[in-house]
């Protein structure tokens, strides 16, 4: 079952679980599990990485796809995400900003130097929220606030500074311990109907790696 934080005759958010598309049309993808779940029609308006868990907000209408879409290209939603690094940052905060190349073929975000075909531009802050011994290693646990959403960004973004996500094999993170320890743990969205800010928060699961740092109940 899908873990369910709000429904309406509009919405529905929820958490999705790791492992599972958010979008597409197979059964085991979230919108045909939220389809068996609450009834009717189901439409994705964002994503969320295969191998990431979190919050995120679908529709039940066209007519609040559509809103919600504008609204977000309009830069009202707020996403926000938890992510453990491999090492501590050097600056407890900062922006990152970055030129990434998305390549199908090997479904992969590559940072670029320079403007081409099919390049954009990728723009994310973060601050330290804690750090935990690991063996001989110093993990971070960073608050991740996008400002853009480009293909495996967060992934991609922080691996390039040599501070891949832990568990995330693709970009140099791999351990045998867990998956990419990658979680959406805030979304805030206006209403498509009313237009009431609509704020949702959930915490990442009592597993490895999260259980290194404490998170208040």
């Amino acid at each position: 079952m899908v873990e369910i934080l709000y429904q309406d005759a509009q919405i529905v958010v929820c958490c999705k679980p790791a492992g599972v598309l958010s979008q597409g049309e197979s059964a085991d993808a979230m919108p045909a599990l939220l389809h068996t779940q609450c009834g009717g029609d189901i439409y994705p308006v964002h994503r969320l990485d295969r191998v990431s868990a979190g919050v995120m907000v679908y529709t039940r209408t066209a007519r609040a796809a559509a809103a919600l879409t504008a609204s977000a290209q309009a830069g009202r939603w707020r996403k926000e995400y938890l992510a453990v690094l491999s090492a501590v940052p050097a600056e407890p905060a900062g922006v990152l900003e970055d030129l990434l190349y998305f390549d199908r073929a090997r479904d992969k975000s590559f940072v670029c130097k320079r403007p081409r075909a099919g390049v954009k531009a990728a723009r994310l802050s973060y601050a330290v929220a804690a750090s935990a011994q690991d063996g001989d290693k110093r993990r971070a646990l960073v608050r991740v606030r996008l400002f853009t959403g480009r293909t495996h960004q967060i992934r991609a973004q922080f691996s390039s500074r040599a501070l891949p996500l832990l568990g995330d094999g693709k970009y140099g993170g791999g351990d045998n311990r867990c998956k990419t320890a990658l979680f959406s743990a805030h979304l805030q969205f206006p209403h498509p109907q009313t237009g009431e800010e609509m704020t949702f928060e959930a915490k990442p699961p009592q597993a490895f790696p999260w259980t290194m740092f404490a998170f208040e109940p």
